[in-house]
């Protein structure tokens, strides 16, 4: 299971470095809290931190309890291109909004597949 611990370590790790630059960008484009608007660039890494926390709120529970009917280190595989697919997503949604599409797909399709794998792990093993 340590796998699944350094993944889901990893995946607060990096909410907490998309906070860091969302704190950063604040007195860069001069917008102060409580304010989430006014300049773009700010806008940007804002959203990046907000999407990741909507999708963090799904992606860990699925990433555990998928991890407890399947190989940890294929579930781990897993949660590691749900992080690859984050960071992909800041660094093109930064640079041009339109362009995150492969960064969010990235993200979303490994916690669908973490889901459906703890419902079929779930399901295999009822009504033990």
């Amino acid at each position: 299971m340590s796998a699944i611990h350094l993944v889901a370590v990893l995946a607060l790790l990096q909410y907490l470095f998309f906070g860091a630059l969302v704190g950063q960008a604040r007195g860069r484009y001069g917008v102060d809290a409580p304010a989430v608007t006014g300049h773009a660039q700010f806008e940007r890494i804002y959203r990046v931190q907000m999407n990741t926390l909507e999708l963090l709120v799904a992606f860990l529970p699925a990433l555990w309890l998928a991890a407890m009917y399947w190989s940890p280190v294929a579930v781990a595989a897993v949660g590691a291109v749900y992080l690859v697919g984050r960071m992909l997503y800041w660094r093109s949604y930064t640079r041009d909004p339109k362009s995150r599409s492969l960064g969010f797909v990235l993200s979303f399709l490994p916690i669908v597949a973490l889901l459906l794998a703890a419902l079929a792990g779930a399901l295999l093993a009822w009504p033990q």
